[in-house]
């Protein structure tokens, strides 16, 4: 008999609210289940989150039968095998407990055969709650464990293994969830149990590759010999195995790849992936293995230590963002939004992506598309902004949750980095417990960062441990949240701490791990969640949907600093996205500029998990906020940027190509009534990987605070158009003239588009469709035909006709905010 699938419907009941007696689809969980039968109101709605706090705070049971014949029954085995149930829970066959799982990060596989019989089995799964077993456990320390307080609004979660944020984060809904989030299964065994492969790769001056498959694998019960199978690329290798020894034995197959197909990220090459499939005995492990070296190199330099992967021997510029759980309901973590949400990461011109430690080890699908997209993964462990205990069953359970994530992942050619924690170390500074006897709480520190780095190490010795983010390296727990010359940098001086944009000058990271501003999300997601009577930012609803404490005052306090008061509400969502892009802008061209300091840019955060204020450059619904427009732009791989210093404003151009790249262009200086005053050509080649100073202008030949002119550039290469631009003035003094802008939808073989044009310079161009779908380009700016002897087209990607795109389209320019 072959793999049982127990996926499907499911009895839901709780003893604490016997009138409940619902069904729930598994893989689900139980707020998704409830939400469905009417039990409770949507929590992402209004003030809603407040109302569903009881289901976080209860007990819940789910049953189901299950028939079975003498055949199955024949097995040597039968392996109750399941993943991500979230967290304590007894599992129950025929009133048995068969199971106590505590850990939502393990992979559990256990013989359930002796409690199985003939016929009807009654399964019972017991969801514990979660608050109450976090209370327990903080109760049983020696010492006190400080929690992410601020963060999670429900204490000790820091003593579960679960994912920190279901407990509130300062972008997160606090919803306690609990539930299975795969499939569960019953797998018959018979003499021989396939436990798991894990392949390494040598590679060797020719460029050839051997590739060792090792298999991991047990006897049950002594047998004639069995038949392993490998097949790799259209080629199969039998292997006779031995099967007289009961036990646990592995075998290595090498296989030679003479002229291999290198896996490359996305924007450097290929992602060639090769199809592995391992059988024996009826049981097969298939997996798709991208060939290719990747390094973290880290070597003194004169600046302090570099920080720098490097695949297939050539340095990467790593760019990209942070990534949380997909969705606060794990129900909702569906196919086709994680390809949604990681092809518009490759679309934005990202190669990295990291997974951020107070989410979860993602679900398969996340890494096969990030291989599949080229995106190398960051993968943090699961621990975050807190510290965490350190007593022999804690760190027990923690070596067998990293030891299944690490055989589950590792063999990823997307995976970069192994790193142990987000801001742990840095968390021993925040609590007053930890400030207060430092050197206790180091010592517990170490102790649980050890026994990662000892897993990871001993299970997969082909990926670097990183101990934490931010870290300046090997043992060296400086603060790397300023220190700027070695290391991972955390930098949220602006928006923490209130400092302007231009404190991103002040900074060049070896790698930027997290940075990040805030903004609000558009009108149509606004819309999905509060009603006309709360669009005010400081309505009940909204300031329910702004988890940030201080949120909605940083982004108007920055409004005043650069921009004139928005006369809407509308208005000032769209400036908020203004501003956050703007922020992100400066630091990432800036960094970029400078890449012989920096290799990494990964800002804060790429994802929402519901309709909320946050960081997200793509918010819950989808859509693209104005920084991820920005972000395609300025992590493109040819980049123009001006960066003004003490002495000249200079034109710096970035190419992050692997070959040589020629531009070729013009810098025109023009004022606001579109005259073009000066202008300069531009043609110059750039070497791999390069940078330059292609033009400087002196600040005695121009206004350094010229409120009535601004420079532009445009540079076209082989496959693209470059544009860039520089205002000297702060955009509240700029004189900026009411732009007349001039729209329309039409339509071509290659789809809808719209047609703009103006007759004066309109800056940060936004068109917002209150429907599905995205533009290829917004928040630009938009120079009249005049200047530029065309108008602009912007391509639209959806579903709606043209009748639909004209009527729901909005077009938000900043003149028009005031």
């Amino acid at each position: 008999m072959s793999t049982l699938l127990l996926d499907g419907e499911w009895q839901l009941s709780s003893p604490q609210h016997t009138h409940i007696s619902i069904p729930c689809q598994i893989p689900g969980d139980i707020h998704s289940a409830l939400l469905k039968a009417e039990k409770i109101p949507h929590p992402y709605l209004g003030c809603n989150e407040t109302d569903v706090q009881w289901v976080g705070e209860s007990d819940w049971r789910l049953t189901r039968t299950l028939y079975l014949d003498n055949d199955t029954l024949s097995a040597q085995a039968i392996d109750l095998s399941l993943s991500f149930i979230d967290t304590t829970a007894d599992i129950r066959i025929n009133g048995e407990t068969v199971l106590q799982c505590s850990n939502m990060f393990r992979q559990y596989r256990y013989d359930i055969r002796r409690f199985l019989k003939a016929g009807e089995n009654h399964i019972e799964i017991v969801l514990f709650r979660n608050d109450l077993e976090a209370a327990k456990r903080a109760d049983k320390l020696l010492f006190p464990v400080p929690w992410a307080v601020g963060n999670n609004q429900v204490p000790h979660m820091n003593t579960l293994r679960k994912t920190q944020c279901h407990a509130g984060w300062d972008w997160g809904i606090c919803l306690l969830v609990s539930g299975i989030y795969q499939s569960i299964s019953l797998v018959p065994v018979y003499q021989t149990r396939l436990q798991h492969i894990r392949t390494t790769q040598q590679w060797h001056d020719d460029g050839s590759c051997v590739l060792t498959v090792t298999t991991h694998y047990d006897v049950l019960a002594p047998s004639t010999p069995q038949i392993l199978q490998v097949e790799f690329n259209q080629q199969s290798y039998d292997i006779e195995l031995s099967a007289e020894n009961i036990g646990t034995h592995q075998h290595q197959q090498r296989i030679h790849i003479a002229q291999p197909q290198r896996w490359w990220p996305a924007g450097y090459g290929e992602q060639y992936l090769y199809p592995l499939k391992v059988q024996l005995n009826n049981h097969s492990l298939f997996k798709k293995i991208g060939l290719r070296n990747l390094e973290l190199e880290t070597l003194k330099d004169d600046i302090g230590t570099s920080m720098t992967f490097k695949v297939n021997d050539v340095s990467i510029m790593a760019k990209g963002a942070n990534w949380i759980p997909l969705d606060a309901l794990p129900a909702e973590h569906t196919d086709n939004r994680y390809r949604q949400l990681l092809e518009d990461a490759v679309a934005a011109n990202m190669n990295m992506i990291r997974v951020w430690g107070g989410g979860m080890y993602e679900h398969d699908i996340f890494y096969e598309l990030c291989d599949e997209l080229g995106l190398l993964v960051w993968q943090d462990l699961m621990f975050a902004c807190a510290l965490y205990p350190s007593t022999p069953d804690f760190l027990l359970d923690v070596e067998a949750e990293v030891r299944d994530q690490v055989r589950r992942l590792g063999d990823h050619p997307s995976l970069a980095l192994w790193c142990g924690d987000n801001e742990v170390i840095g968390a021993i500074g925040w609590y007053p417990e930890s400030k207060a006897n430092r050197e206790k709480y180091v010592v517990n520190y170490d102790r649980l960062n050890r026994t990662l780095a000892a897993v990871v190490e001993q299970e997969d010795p082909t990926h670097r441990f990183w101990a934490s983010s931010p870290c300046n390296g090997e043992l060296d727990f400086g603060d790397a949240w300023h220190d700027d010359n070695c290391g991972d940098m955390h930098f949220w001086d602006v928006w923490h701490s209130g400092k302007s944009f231009d404190a991103y000058h002040n900074v060049k990271p070896r790698f930027c791990s997290e940075f990040g501003f805030q903004s609000w999300p558009s009108l149509p997601t606004v819309e999905t969640y509060a009603d006309a009577e709360d669009w005010n930012v400081t309505s009940p609803t909204f300031e329910q949907h702004q988890k940030n404490g201080r949120g909605n005052s940083i982004i108007t306090e920055m409004f005043t600093r650069y921009f004139r008061f928005p006369n809407s509400f509308e208005n000032m969502l769209y400036l908020s996205q203004v501003q956050q892009a703007l922020a992100i802008k400066t630091a990432s061209e800036y960094w970029r500029a400078y890449k012989a300091h920096c290799r990494g840019i990964l800002f804060w955060q790429l994802n929402d998990c519901w309709p909320v204020s946050s960081w997200s450059s793509i918010e819950y619904t989808g859509r693209w906020k104005q920084l991820h427009y920005h972000a395609k732009r300025f992590f493109a791989p040819q980049l123009a940027t001006f960066i003004k210093d003490e002495q000249a404003l200079t034109l710096h151009l970035v190419s992050d190509s692997r070959y040589e790249i020629e531009m070729e262009g013009r810098i025109m200086q023009i004022s606001w009534e579109g005259k073009v005053i000066n202008q300069w050509s531009v043609n110059t080649t750039l070497a791999a990987d390069q940078t330059l100073e292609a033009w400087q202008l002196a600040h005695t030949e121009y206004d350094e605070a010229d409120k009535y002119s601004f420079f532009h550039v445009v540079l076209n290469t082989s496959e693209e158009t470059i544009e860039n631009s520089y205002y000297p003035a702060l955009f509240k003094h700029t004189k900026l003239h009411q732009s007349q802008i001039k729209w329309q939808v039409g339509s071509d073989e290659q789809g809808l588009f719209v047609s703009l044009d103006c007759d004066t310079p309109a800056l940060f161009v936004h068109l917002e469709y209150n429907g599905s779908g995205r533009f290829d380009d917004s928040s630009f700016t938009l120079l009249p035909s005049s200047i530029t002897g065309k108008t602009r087209h912007v391509r639209y990607k959806g579903s709606a006709s043209e009748n639909e795109l004209a009527q729901g389209l909005t077009v938000y320019h900043l003149r028009d905010t005031y």
